[in-house]
């Protein structure tokens, strides 16, 4: 289930930032930052953004 469009307005990346863009698929929920340089891809559980740069996924 994507998340509400007002809570993916006000959330940013917690390393640079920027703000996020919602990547959910039924397999692998996250939140893609859209930094040039960053890119981390945090992970959605129980559709709750953790949103912990130790637990985020660097890019490819």
């Amino acid at each position: 289930m994507p998340l509400e469009a007002g809570l993916l307005e006000i959330l940013a990346c917690p390393a640079c930032h920027a703000p996020l863009s919602d990547r959910t698929v039924a397999e692998t929920p996250e939140l893609i930052c859209t930094g040039e340089d960053c890119g981390l891809a945090y992970p959605v559980r129980d559709d709750i953004p953790v949103l912990l740069v130790d637990e985020a996924r660097r890019p490819a």
